[in-house]
């Protein structure tokens, strides 16, 4: 055995024992199942001898390995997935809340690395690195492109930039940057730490009772971050929640739980697991819960997956709260994450969960490698479920009921208390988002010192009365658009949103997209109504 392979060898060995689990798990004949589990590791080990020894041609097989388990997985469900070594660390880093590195996020304009925002409590932020600066060099490394100044020298890609930035936490980085609001050069050592990535994209209080969280994930940092939030909207005198769960993806269960036990009184079961040996899992909420006598209201979407719908199946459940919104995404499967041994790993389903009524919220899916299931959304549209609540299928022997007989169903995602519809008002074109965005930061890169008098709520109020920055825009896309009456509204608002961000952060810009946000509009009626 060539002693290069033995990673392969080994990711072999640990995928076909995952896969014993799978589909012999509980099976009397487990003895007979083993030796035929071996017989098909020989199988492969033999052929890809055979391969490496014989084949006509010069043949990468850890290519070829890492194409055959991604087939494998995608016979067993969509959400069992290989995920490559040059992925696992992004991957990760996204689900912990955190990296190492100097924290900044960025943008190449015109080959130059641009800082967009110094990251919160990073260590750039720390030695004054500020928004508009331009990275040039890391240690002896070029990282812009020398033709800028008439000079020769290299191209620079976005996904090739966290190589030269990142590294191990207490390492040193020697910055050389350009800053051109004051037209200087300057180098800076920055000592690279552990970065926050956050999860809670917004907290404020939309009036005097009722505060707003957003939440982007359920990562490892996401409880704390929530629970600092919520204290401080309760400090400020709120009484009515809103948890916004648009387009959350989810993350890890026990995160989700922790969220939940803040709202459920203590011994209300939140969600349970089912195993391929019916092997139940039950949580409970506890009594540590800060806001069980608050009003609530969870908005989702067609983009609210696996831990979103854990909030939000077990909140309706429990009859706590009104969800708002649209059918969630419908993800109930439940994954664990194995590593391979080669800096790749597998995430495997292993069970299945319900929300406290018993309902699976999984929707159907053919082990056909995923070629029909992305396609629920283009169905939703055709069928006219994202505009008029009337068009969710619901399957009637899926129905169940809450402690006080509220009917919900299972099948597939959470159909809300409150539909709104899709805005279809703000549809924009690709064209419009990607060229307001690269407007938007031009004209706060070449406006900063002017910029620097707004505060959030003066510039939400009171930016651009008179259009003359929209004006500025629309004649530079003139030549390629000529927008409707109704495109222009919704470019307008898009474009004070995204100048908002590049100053504010996403604070700014969803303090501005929320000012006509249908579904909050929709919590402030069902306040009033209640009043």
């Amino acid at each position: 055995m060539n002693k290069n392979n033995l990673p392969i060898y080994f990711s072999i060995a640990v995928v076909l024992g995952i896969l014993i689990g799978v589909f012999f798990g509980g099976n009397s004949s487990n003895l007979l199942a083993f030796t035929e589990t071996q017989k098909q590791e020989q199988k492969i080990k033999k052929l890809i001898n055979f391969i490496e020894q014989d084949y006509v041609d010069d043949v990468n097989t850890e290519e070829l390995l890492d194409g055959a388990i991604t087939q494998m997985l995608g016979k067993l469900d969509p959400h069992s997935v290989y995920i490559p070594r040059e992925n696992l660390q992004a991957v990760t880093e996204n689900m912990q809340g955190n990296f190492v590195g100097i924290g900044v996020q960025f943008r190449m304009i015109k080959d130059s690395i641009t800082v967009v925002q110094p990251i919160k409590g990073g260590p750039s932020i720390k030695v004054g690195i500020k928004a508009g600066d331009r990275i040039l060099m890391a240690d002896n490394d070029t990282l812009y492109n020398k033709n800028m100044f008439n000079k020769f020298g290299v191209n620079m890609f976005t996904n090739k930039v966290p190589a030269y930035l990142k590294g191990e936490p207490g390492t040193k980085v020697t910055l050389q940057v350009y800053r051109k609001s004051t037209d200087s050069l300057f180098k800076v050592d920055v000592t690279r730490g552990k970065v926050n990535i956050k999860s809670v994209d917004l907290a404020y209080m939309i009036n005097d009772s009722v505060g707003y969280i957003k939440l982007d994930r359920f990562a490892r940092n996401t409880y704390r971050e929530f629970k600092t939030a919520l204290g401080d909207l309760i400090d400020h005198g709120m009484t009515d929640l809103v948890l916004d769960l648009r387009g959350n993806g989810g993350g890890f269960i026990d995160i989700a739980n922790r969220i939940i036990d803040e709202f459920l009184e203590n011994k209300k079961l939140m969600v349970f697991t089912k195993n391929n040996k019916n092997f139940v899992e039950e949580y409970f909420a506890t009594s540590i819960g800060s806001f069980e006598k608050g009003g609530l209201y969870v908005l989702i979407d067609e983009n609210s997956a696996s831990a979103s719908e854990i909030v939000a199946g077990a909140l309706q459940d429990n009859d706590k709260g009104t969800i708002i919104g649209r059918r969630s995404f419908g993800k109930g499967l439940v994954q664990v994450e194995m590593d391979l041994g080669d800096g790749s790993a597998v995430r495997l389903t292993t069970a299945r969960y319900y929300t406290p009524t018993g309902r699976s919220i999984q929707k159907p899916y053919d082990k056909n490698g995923d070629k029909d299931y992305r396609k629920d959304y283009q169905e939703r549209i055709a069928n006219g479920e994202l505009l008029n609540r009337d068009s969710i299928k619901v399957v009637d022997s899926l129905q169940y009921k809450t402690p006080k007989g509220k009917i919900v169903y299972g099948g597939g995602g959470i159909i809300p208390d409150v539909f709104v519809a899709v805005d279809t008002t703000s549809y924009m074109s690709s064209f419009y988002f990607n060229s307001i965005n690269n407007f938007a930061f031009d004209y706060v890169d070449n406006n900063r010192k002017k910029l620097a008098k707004w505060n959030i709520a003066d510039f939400v109020n009171n930016f651009d009365p008179d259009e003359t920055v929209l004006d500025s825009y629309l004649s530079i896309i003139k030549d390629r658009e000529n927008p409707s009456f109704k495109t222009k509204e919704s470019l307008k608002k898009y474009l004070k949103a995204s100048i908002a961000n590049v100053l504010f952060g996403d604070v700014g810009f969803y303090r501005i997209m929320h000012q006509d946000d249908k579904m909050l509009q929709k919590v402030l009626e069902l306040e009033s109504n209640v009043e």
